[in-house]
Parts: C-alpha cells; sequence; structure tokens
C-alpha cells in the first residue's frame, strides 16, 4: 500500500486529514478546518514544509513521551504526530513525512 493523505469530515462538519505511511499507521494528523478548500491548502503546505530544512519540531511531552509538529515558513503548525516512546521515534517519524507526503496521494472521504 503506498502513503497517502485520507481527508475526512469531522461529526461538527469541519475537515480535517491524516497523512498515512504505506503500512497504514498515521505519521502526521492536521488540524481542523471550517472549509475543504483550506484543508486542501494545509495538505498541499505539508508536502512542500516537509522538504524544508528546519520544518520540524521534536518536543518532549510531560509523561516523558516525544512528538513533532510540522511548522509552515510563517511558523503556523501544519501537521502533528502520536506520542513517540523516545526521541529517536520521533525523529524517524519525521523522516517518514519527508520520504512520505510529496508523493502521497489523496483519498478524499469528506
Amino acid at each position: 500500500m503506498a502513503s497517502k493523505f485520507h481527508l475526512k469530515t469531522g461529526k461538527d462538519g469541519q475537515f480535517h486529514f491524516n497523512l498515512l505511511a504505506g503500512n497504514g499507521e498515521i505519521i502526521l494528523s492536521s488540524e481542523m478546518y471550517k472549509a475543504k478548500d483550506s484543508a486542501l491548502n494545509g495538505i498541499e503546505s505539508v508536502r512542500k514544509n516537509s522538504q524544508r530544512d528546519g520544518a520540524f519540531e521534536v518536543k518532549p511531552a510531560a509523561s516523558g513521551k516525544f512528538h513533532f509538529v510540522l511548522k509552515a515558513t510563517n511558523g503556523q503548525v501544519v501537521g502533528q504526530s502520536q506520542m513517540y516512546a523516545s526521541e529517536a521515534s520521533a525523529v524517524a517519524g519525521t523522516e517518514s513525512v519527508k520520504r512520505n507526503a510529496p508523493e502521497a496521494a489523496l483519498q478524499d472521504d469528506s
């Protein structure tokens, strides 16, 4: 299975997407968007910014686990990861986004 962006509509009518790796695991999740076009723009921002140096920030959580955020050039967070047990695993997650995002297909279930 190839990587893909999965676009969905939430119960409140807002849109969000996940980037799934080839094995089907979620490697990045978006914020909620009021408009579908905004969500589609968010996907394009992930494609572009995932290739930019300095776009990822790995952060520790209070629980001792780690996660990462992907930021646009204006500093806005365009996606975030799940929690990882170690910092090294979170860094590996950023590498997975870098590899998968540019060519990921779009599955639109919105």
